[in-house]
């Protein structure tokens, strides 16, 4: 089938890549020639684990292909998916201005019948008025929109349905191959049997729905994960006031099947292009209908709360930040990723730099796009170094924060923290150590929802714990 998307950003990018690789002929659209020029030399612009090969090998293989072109794209494809940004505006609602853009540009180029498909994150209804926008600018020769689902111009038949991307960066290419289930959501047979015959060679699981409850079911599903890491990390907060080990209690709830063990790791909070942005549009759209959504609205604030938790403790532990040398391991959101969106290092960077730290920062593949933000060198009061390994940051420094879990920051040994820094203060994010381990080699160790006295009796390892079950 011939397939075009427009935008090549982490949902329209993966997507296009993997079409292709089931078999179908890609276009992909986008408006940087410079962005293009490279991904047909199979340079990934974003930083996503095996996507580059596939780029490679389906590139070569003429099943796929890039262009600024969009009339070209458009005018023949059988079906059209939309995979551009809807960033989050400063009230919370969803940017549509990209989809309204992408949606005039598909009704001025067809040239016969197409679905157009919006995989990108829209509120609920959006993809009716992108249905009623696309037959809006259709040079019309005669046909009247009908309003459910079938809009004719030129006697051409266009129709829009939902289908939502549930890839999570890092693993985009093998959450879309390997998804646990692909949601349809449309409004005719028409475009159910085009969508189900897209999907055919992937052979997962198809739930086929309305649109409007595909467009539900992307925010409930995110915002219900927002929650869930929410909720651990409420929970990991008073375990600190009781004594008790946020990982033990996490452990402890794994095993009952109702909650399962993905989504407990207490930490500094959930970032990326996702959650947060998820979150906020789905309050917003319940204020809309006049609904507040308390559970979701309680999420958001304890995520920002949790952002800065580990800055508020150093706070009180140091008399001030300045003329320190502060190693920050750790820039972008998660580790697999150089996706800066929401990350942690974004609120606490600002405010050491604030406060006259000197800071030497360490990540494997974000430094280079934390750059375009923070420059190397004097910033505000204090100043930032960007260094090429982990030893380099730690070197001398009076304190730490470790941000992002990246293999190279886990590999460091408890010992070496003694061992390199000029004062061992180790404020640790991500729950990498154990507070023992960190303790008996003389760091001074904080984590999230751990002390010291929680950990005295924590001897026994996962496996022994199952066999006490």
């Amino acid at each position: 089938m011939k397939i075009a998307v427009a935008g090549t950003g982490y949902v329209g990018l993966v997507a296009g890549v993997c079409f292709a690789d089931v078999g179908h002929q890609v276009i992909c659209v986008d408006i940087d020639e410079n962005k293009v020029q490279m991904m047909k030399k199979g340079i990934s612009p974003i930083y996503e684990s095996g996507l580059e090969e596939l780029m490679q090998k389906n590139y070569s293989g003429g099943r796929l292909t890039y262009t600024t072109d969009y009339t070209k794209a458009y005018k023949d494809a059988d079906v059209i998916f939309i995979g551009v940004g809807t960033p989050e505006q400063p009230d919370g609602s969803a940017n549509l201005s990209y989809i309204a853009t992408v949606a005039r540009q598909i009704a001025e180029s067809i040239e016969k019948d197409c679905l157009v498909v919006v995989k990108s994150t829209v509120p609920v209804g959006t993809n009716d008025k992108v249905e009623q926008f696309i037959y809006d600018f259709l040079p019309h020769e005669g046909g009247e929109y009908t309003g459910n689902g079938l809009g004719y111009g030129k006697e051409i038949r266009v129709e829009v349905a939902s289908n939502p991307e549930f890839l999570a960066q890092g693993t985009a290419v093998r959450d879309t191959l390997q998804a646990a289930r692909i949601i349809i959501g449309t409004e005719s047979k028409w475009a159910e049997e085009k969508l189900m015959k897209i999907y055919e060679p992937f052979k997962i699981p198809i739930v086929s729905v309305s649109r409007r409850s595909a467009e539900m079911i992307k925010y409930a599903s995110n915002d219900f994960l927002a929650l869930k890491i929410s909720y651990m990390n409420d929970i990991a907060n008073l375990c600190e006031l009781v004594g008790s080990d946020i990982q033990e209690v996490a452990r402890g709830m794994s095993f009952d099947e109702r909650i399962g063990d993905r989504f407990l790791n207490a930490g500094i909070g959930y970032g990326g292009s996702c959650f947060p942005k998820d979150t906020k549009a789905l309050e917003y759209l319940a204020k809309q209908n006049g609904y507040e959504l308390k559970i979701v609205k309680a999420a958001i604030d304890v995520n920002n709360r949790q952002k800065t938790i580990l800055y508020k403790k150093a706070s009180t532990r140091l008399i001030t930040f300045n003329g320190l040398k502060v190693a920050v391991l750790g820039l972008t959101f998660k580790p697999g990723t150089d996706d800066l969106r929401e990350s942690p290092s974004l609120d606490n960077v600002p405010l050491l730099l604030e406060q006259g730290a000197d800071i030497f920062a360490f990540d494997p593949v974000g430094a280079d796009n934390f750059k375009r933000i923070y420059p190397e060198g004097k910033n505000g009061n204090g100043s930032i170094t960007y260094v090429q390994n982990v030893e380099s940051a730690l070197d001398g420094a009076n304190a730490c924060f470790i941000f992002t879990e990246w293999g190279e920051i886990k590999s460091i040994l408890p010992k070496d923290y003694k061992k390199l820094m000029r004062t061992p203060l180790v404020y640790d994010g991500r729950n990498i150590y154990g507070v023992e381990d960190m303790e008996n080699v003389g760091v001074e160790y904080y984590s999230i929802g751990r002390n010291a006295s929680s950990q005295k009796n924590s001897h026994r390892d996962s496996n022994q714990a199952h066999a006490l079950v």
